[in-house]
Order: structure tokens, then C-alpha cells, then sequence
């Protein structure tokens, strides 16, 4: 059995909303002015402490006391401020149908993703799901692919990883699966190409089409 590993974050759902509506919490909180356009998609990616790091230049207590208020609005209110692509739940019965096994693979705390994936009902779909714990451990996208592959007791080439940012990319060439790229996602075309993604889908169907090509 082919597994298919999804990225949850501008993969599967739009969740742009409250992600940046979390930031903007957090940050108010912290008494640090951010102007609207420095609130953005390049949130959207990679471990939320690195991030409030590079993007803010916070200190570390101060980066995880960002994490910490982030996590107090998401929690409550940020993880349905969410919605599914159109197609997506079509494209994963189809692959599910042709007896693919899916799993997600998310930067995203692991409770807040099955949640997620449950609201959905997108979890009939993708019953396996791999994310990062609340230290950060896994928060890194090759780690949390390799771990995944040894739970599942796969060989990472005959798995593929599909995702919208060039993490995804990177992450699944450094443990050796097949790396596939959304362009409806946070990431851009010329991002995911640069990070060695060689099949880009345009749509949930187009995806689904390389799949077949891949993995069956």
C-alpha cells in the first residue's frame, strides 16, 4: 500500500484567518505595534517560536510567551476560523477509493489538527495524523516525516508529501519520499520549484491525477 502524506495549513484548508488573527492577538497582548502587512502568510509554515524569532525579532522567553498567548486565542477561537479548498474532500474519497492509505503531516500541534480534521468530517479520509507536540518536537518537517515513516513501518520512497511551502519540499527530499506541491496554497509557484518540487498540482483534481501517476 502507496501512503500519501498531506500538509494541513494551505493544503487541505484555508486557515489564513485565524493563524493571523492569533499573531495579532499575541502580539497586542505582548505591547508590540505591528502594522497590518507585517501580519503575514510567511507566518504560515514554518514552527510558530521561529517565526515570531525572524519575523518580530523577539528574544527567546519572549518568542515563547508569543507562542504561549498565540495558543490561548488559537485554541479557543482561531482553529475553526478555517475552511476546507473546494474539491478537497472529493479528491481524498477518490484517492481513498483507489485504496491509497493517507495520513497527514503537520507543522501544527497534533490535538489541534485532529480536531481540525474531525470538524471537517475530513478524518473518514485520513485517519493517521503525525504533527508536532506542544515543545516543538516534530516541529521540524523532515523530523516529523522521518518519525512518521518509522511508525508506520514504511520505506519513505514508496510514500508521497504533498504541501503548499517549501518546507514540505525539503522535508520530504531529505527523508527520500516524493515531494508534491499545491499552488492554491500560502507558497508560490517560483517557492516551491526552488525547493526541488518537480510535480505541481493546480488543482485538487490535477492533484489527485500526479498522485495516480506516482503511486499506483
Amino acid at each position: 500500500m502507496k501512503t500519501v502524506f498531506f500538509d494541513l495549513d494551505g493544503t487541505l484548508t484555508d486557515s489564513r484567518p485565524g493563524i493571523l488573527s492569533g499573531v495579532a492577538y499575541a502580539m497586542g497582548r505582548l505591547g508590540v505595534a505591528v502594522k497590518a502587512e507585517q501580519v503575514s502568510t510567511a507566518f504560515i509554515g514554518p514552527p510558530l517560536y521561529d517565526s515570531f524569532r525572524a519575523l518580530y525579532g523577539l528574544d527567546d522567553p519572549t518568542a515563547h510567551r508569543a507562542v504561549a498567548l498565540y495558543r490561548e486565542y488559537y485554541s479557543e477561537r482561531g482553529i475553526l476560523e478555517n475552511e476546507v479548498y473546494h474539491g478537497i474532500p472529493a479528491m481524498l474519497k477518490s484517492l481513498s477509493d483507489d485504496g491509497l492509505r493517507l495520513a497527514l503531516a503537520t507543522g501544527k500541534p497534533h490535538p489541534y489538527a485532529r480536531r481540525i480534521l474531525s470538524h471537517f468530517s475530513l478524518d473518514a479520509f485520513i485517519p493517521t495524523v503525525f504533527g508536532a507536540e506542544f515543545d516543538g518536537t516534530h516541529g521540524d518537517k523532515a523530523d516529523l516525516l522521518a518519525f512518521a515513516a518509522a511508525e508506520l513501518s514504511i520505506d519513505p520512497r514508496d510514500a508521497v508529501m504533498v504541501g503548499d511551502r517549501r518546507y514540505d519540499i525539503e522535508g520530504a527530499l531529505a527523508v527520500g519520499m516524493t515531494p508534491v506541491g499545491v499552488l492554491w496554497g500560502y507558497g508560490s509557484r517560483e517557492e516551491l520549484l526552488s525547493a526541488g518540487g518537480m510535480h505541481l498540482a493546480g488543482s485538487p483534481q490535477g492533484l489527485a491525477d500526479i498522485i495516480r501517476r506516482i503511486a499506483i
